[in-house]
């Protein structure tokens, strides 16, 4: 992603995500703190973009609220958190999604990944390893994604949080 696909980004979000706003700022800020988690895929005739990728260190547990510029990671930082992985409804289905989220995999490396997941995608994110984490002190963290938002963990995090 480069600074010149944000609005094209920002288009895709209002189609794929049509209740979760979140600025240009937000996308800026990401690409400005953690360019190598972002991504796009090019799309065809009449759409600028297929899907984009948003993802940067973070500490696990600690999910932003929407629409939340950053302005510096946390210098604890100690997961990867998959801020979204959203593709147009007619590039669904064909697996382009999974490359992407395979290198944000390996970004994260021997660190957790993390993730809220919304319109009930969970089932698609436990195909990579990622598990619902039941934890009440989240729902508050997480209450800007909706009602049916789905905090998860993917790799060592479980037994970290177990301990905070």
């Amino acid at each position: 992603m480069r600074a010149a696909d944000v609005p094209a980004v920002m288009r895709l979000a209002d189609i794929v995500h049509p209740s979760f706003f979140e600025g240009a700022s937000v996308f800026h800020d990401r690409l400005a703190l953690f360019p190598e988690g972002q991504w796009v895929l090019p799309g065809g005739p009449g759409l600028d973009l297929a899907g984009y990728a948003v993802s940067y260190p973070a500490r696990l547990g600690a999910p932003p609220p929407l629409d939340t510029v950053l302005g510096a990671l946390p210098r604890d930082a100690d997961s990867l958190y998959i801020h979204d992985v959203a593709l147009a409804p007619a590039f669904r289905g064909r697996r382009l999604a999974e490359p992407v989220i395979r290198r944000l995999l390996a970004l994260a490396g021997p660190r957790p990944a993390m993730l809220v997941s919304v319109y009930g995608t969970a089932p698609f994110w436990e195909r990579f390893g990622f598990g619902e984490r039941q934890d009440p002190s989240l729902r508050a963290k997480i209450a800007s994604y909706g009602a049916d938002a789905v905090f998860m963990t993917r790799g060592s995090g479980q037994e970290k949080m177990a301990r905070d």
